[in-house]
């Protein structure tokens, strides 16, 4: 039998693999932390346009599986693979990922993705990935990029409503 917990996680990658941001951001308490290699610490509703903006850029085109979910009630975690082509570089990206998860009022309250960023760096970016991805500076630039389409996105949908 699922835990609820395990039902939340559940509910959350179907939904990315559904590309659907709204029962992706159902499962965030609303003072969600999200934080990976990619985007660093996220917060709020800065998490959620995250997930909502990488869908639409993916454009139908991304392949989420997940497994191995478990959770004791108050934590949990999943291993999930994303394949997508990267959007800056058009290079298919297999990028394999380890979930863990802190609940508070039964939501998702804390999440925290673990990958090799230097295995990304490689596929995202090719040669110039394989050069620097192991690199700090690289890395943060890497950040900044990230936020910066985050924020453009969000600008772009404050924009329309």
């Amino acid at each position: 039998m699922m835990l609820p917990r395990e039902q939340i996680i559940e509910e959350f990658y179907s939904g990315f693999a559904d590309g659907n941001s709204e029962t992706m951001c159902s499962c965030y308490h609303e003072d969600i932390i999200f934080q990976d290699a990619i985007f660093g610490i996220l917060e709020g509703h800065d998490a959620k346009d995250m997930w909502e903006m990488l869908i639409e850029k993916s454009q139908g085109n991304l392949e989420i599986n997940f497994a191995d979910v478990i959770s004791d009630g108050k934590r949990g975690s999943a291993n999930w693979t994303a394949k997508y082509m990267f959007s800056s570089t058009n290079k298919l990206v297999v990028n394999k990922i380890h979930a863990e998860f802190e609940f508070f009022d039964g939501l998702i309250y804390r999440h925290v993705d673990t990958f090799n960023f230097y295995e990304w760096a490689k596929q995202a970016f090719g040669i110039k990935g394989i050069l620097l991805g192991w690199t700090t500076f690289f890395k943060r630039k890497v950040q900044q990029q990230a936020l910066q389409s985050l924020r453009s996105f969000q600008q772009k949908k404050a924009k329309a409503v």
